[in-house]
């Protein structure tokens, strides 16, 4: 039988190793771990840069920074462009485009004769030869003329500064040959179809680039109804109404402005471009 005191003497060895192993346990434990590597892109503690705007990134802008950069434009060429599509004043300008034409330019005159109204006349140079009584007859009663290309040229804009120049100094001179130091202070280009180089190119010789503000689109032949209806919806003080005399059958048109010229003139002035000029 095992002597009692050595029995309590192993008792007490095994409590102390079991008591010094949870020690070093408990030791472990209070130890932090080594920092674990983190890869954010980003960089840390004394290294780390002044954040700064990323170089992809626009760096925004000010709404008066944007106002620097904008043209100033004229309230009077604010059109594609640059072209012009108001009066500049509160009266309204009638503008008929593509004659003129034997048989609807002179009734359009007809009307504008009797309810004493002045318009402007975009013409063709192709017609300007061929009807050179009535580009005489235009200038006679007080309207004014536009340049509208030597043959309706709805891709003259993307030609080169040289062909643009010489197809209009043609149709200018088809002008001038049936009435001499006719003013042509106004060019529009067919369909609207405006560039940078044909409209520099137009200012060059002293014409203005004039686009409308209004259009019935009665070149499609929509019908009187329509035609009046737009025309009464849209214009507003200053407005330029886009109207046709030529190019088609005309005569939606024609009847349309027996309806539009007595309303339109308790409306509003009708005037001929260029301003103040008759």
């Amino acid at each position: 039988m095992a002597n009692p005191s050595v029995r309590g003497g192993a008792i007490v060895l095994l409590v102390l190793a079991a008591l010094l192993v949870s020690a070093y346990a408990l030791g472990q434990s209070l130890v932090p771990d080594p920092p674990r590597q983190r890869h954010t892109g980003v960089a840390t503690g004394a290294t780390q840069a002044h954040p700064t705007a990323s170089p992809s990134r626009p760096v925004p802008t000010t709404p008066s920074a944007q106002a620097e950069r904008q043209p100033q434009l004229d309230p009077d060429s604010n059109g594609p462009y640059g072209s012009r599509v108001s009066t500049g004043s509160t009266r309204v300008a009638l503008t008929f485009d593509d004659g003129p034409d034997p048989v609807y330019t002179p009734q359009v005159l007809a009307l504008l004769r009797k309810y004493d109204v002045k318009a402007t006349f975009c013409v063709v140079g192709v017609n300007a030869t061929n009807h050179p009584d009535l580009i005489q007859a235009i200038v006679a009663e007080g309207h004014t003329l536009c340049n509208h290309s030597w043959n309706h040229d709805m891709t003259l804009g993307k030609r080169p500064a040289a062909v643009i120049r010489s197809d209009l100094m043609r149709t200018n001179a088809a002008i001038r040959a049936a009435v001499p130091n006719a003013r042509i202070a106004y060019f529009r280009q067919p369909g609207g179809a405006w560039t940078y180089p044909v409209v520099s190119t137009c200012e060059q010789m002293g014409m203005t680039p004039l686009h409308w503000t209004v259009d019935p689109s009665d070149w499609k032949a929509p019908g009187a109804a329509r035609i009046t209806a737009t025309v009464l919806g849209q214009t507003a003080p200053g407005s330029i109404v886009l109207m046709h005399d030529a190019g088609g059958n005309r005569a939606g048109t024609v009847q349309a402005l027996q309806h539009l010229l007595p309303v339109l003139m308790t409306r509003f002035q009708l005037e001929a471009l260029p301003t103040g000029t008759t």
